[in-house]
């Protein structure tokens, strides 16, 4: 590939997910909507309906979302009667994020959204699996920060980028 197609919209990779992901949080909507909840918040219990009792850094480092954008999700899931936070007795430092019975309880309410955006989509399990599993690949290996940008180029200086 030349190096001015790689400036094309077309070949950006990151264009792509930026869109699928506006586009899924988009159709999320009206189903959260449901739920008194935003999409975030919606990631946020995910993850405790999954372990029911985490620290607010391990829900940070979970969703990849820093404390900064995390707590004012969290105050708002307070305020709302799903979750409760407490800082350890032992470690003031610490703040465990817990569901409240309210919290609980709505995941029983939250259990078809998931099917309901896999309908939508239009793809067979095989695909969605596929699509699901190599996103995750990318975002592990982009976080693992493994590859040195001089393992891009071949021993001609020439791209290993493969066309699309």
């Amino acid at each position: 590939m030349k190096e001015d197609e790689f400036l094309k919209l077309d070949n950006q990779l990151c264009f792509a997910l930026y869109a699928a992901s506006r586009v899924l949080t988009k159709l999320y909507g009206p189903f959260l909507a449901k739920l008194n909840l935003t999409y975030p918040q919606y990631l946020v219990m995910l993850v405790l309906w999954e372990h029911e009792t985490l620290s607010v850094s391990d829900i940070g480092r979970l969703l990849y979302l820093d404390s900064g954008t995390l707590t004012p999700l969290l105050k708002r899931l307070e305020a709302a009667g799903l979750i409760t936070r407490n800082r350890l007795p032992t470690d003031e430092r610490k703040v465990m994020v817990a569901l409240t019975p309210q919290g609980s309880a709505m995941k029983q309410q939250a259990a078809s959204v998931p099917m309901e955006l896999f309908c939508r989509s239009g793809l067979t399990v095989e695909e969605f699996q596929a699509i699901k599993q190599n996103v995750t690949t990318l975002l592990e290996r982009m976080n693992e920060d493994v590859h040195p940008p001089d393992q891009c180029a071949d021993t001609a200086g020439e791209s290993k980028i493969p066309d699309r």
